[in-house]
């Protein structure tokens, strides 16, 4: 298992050493600035897993290196911890508004700093898992970020049904919730002024969705709809801001699954500019199967209308039909109703026509 590397940011050198031999000798890997200019540069470049900050540094103080690692999303969701001299309940309060995850007073305990790099490491594992990608976890992950026990924070938590066809929420609509897919698949989808529908994600067990507009403060840009029955957990929107403003690493997690969406339509628009249509059914078809086949398994049956394939591509119905019976001749795959059953994946990753 690789060890937990942790940045120390302090301008003593007796200080910075002690804990820096502390933290070794409990088997951690320790990187060392001597000032705030440097530890940020420290920060980025060497992507610690932990930073622990002296607050009164000459240049660059302690809030100063906090306000510039909040701002870059990379080092957003570093766990950081505050390491003062003063006790004042005020410098306390400035430190984890700011977004500090705790703080340790000088002089301190050797107990003290290691219960509190464990605590903090075990909750930033907790978070990167999202613990585990199930309604269990997803509590486990709230009440984690929120540092309040797990009955506390499901009480006002509920799941809901929702069968083939139904809407979760319509473009245009205000958001009260963040959703977390628990069983089933759900897209979202945008209609142009035609009346025509083009998908924009797709969602299965494990993932969150309907969090963009919240972050946004901003009405639907798109609508949710089943596709397969689902269950859904519903997470109160005030709850959601309640962990954005109380735990940068909860913020960091949205930003990531927002900049991968991004990624995502940025070569969907890509695709739509330059590509043949049945390269765009092809890479369609392996979208949808990456997505939905998480046991990996060699063979795999994508159940999807034709219409919601068509939504993917950005085509019509009828041309998606042609584009699947010509995959059809060539052995690529097999088509009885909704049902497409995957032959040879790597045919259609390798499509260039």
């Amino acid at each position: 298992m690789d060890k937990k590397k942790i940045l120390v940011i302090e301008d003593n050198l007796e200080m910075r050493e002690n804990i820096a031999e502390i933290l070794e000798l409990a088997n951690f890997d320790v990187l060392a600035a001597e000032d705030g200019k440097r530890g940020v540069i420290a920060a980025k470049t060497e992507s610690p897993d932990l930073i622990i900050c002296d607050v009164m540094m000459p240049e660059l103080d302690g809030y100063g290196v906090l306000h510039i690692l909040s701002k870059d999303p990379s080092t957003l969701s570093i766990p950081f911890i505050f390491l003062t001299a003063k006790s004042e309940s005020i410098d306390v309060r400035k430190g984890m508004g700011m977004g500090a995850d705790d703080y340790i007073t000088k002089p301190f305990e050797e107990m003290d700093l290691l219960d509190a790099v464990e605590m903090r490491l075990k909750k930033s594992d907790a978070l990167k898992a999202g613990s585990s990608r199930n309604i269990s976890g997803v509590q486990g992950f709230m009440a984690t970020a929120s540092g309040k026990v797990v009955d506390q924070v499901i009480k006002n938590h509920r799941t809901k049904h929702y069968s083939l066809r139904e809407y979760v929420f319509r473009e245009g609509d205000t958001p009260i919730y963040l959703y977390f897919l628990n069983k089933g698949k759900i897209k979202t989808f945008k209609m142009n002024d035609d009346g025509k529908e083009y998908i924009t994600g797709l969602y299965n067990a494990g993932d969150f969705f309907g969090y963009a507009s919240l972050l946004e403060h901003a009405n639907y840009a798109e609508s949710a709809q089943v596709i397969d029955d689902a269950e859904v957990l519903l997470i109160p929107k005030d709850d959601f801001y309640h962990l954005m403003n109380s735990n940068t690493e909860v913020i960091g997690s949205f930003i990531k699954l927002l900049a991968d969406n991004i990624h995502q339509k940025e070569e969907q628009l890509i695709e739509l500019a330059y590509s043949s249509v049945r390269k765009r059914v092809a890479n369609a078809l392996v979208q949808v199967y990456e997505k939905y086949n998480k046991e990996g398994r060699a063979d795999f049956t994508i159940s999807l209308g034709r219409e919601d394939l068509a939504s993917i591509v950005g085509t019509a119905t009828e041309t998606v039909i042609r584009a699947l019976s010509e995959f059809k001749q060539d052995g690529y795959i097999e088509s009885k109703g909704r049902d497409i059953h995957v032959l040879n994946i790597q045919a259609l990753k390798n499509y260039r026509f």
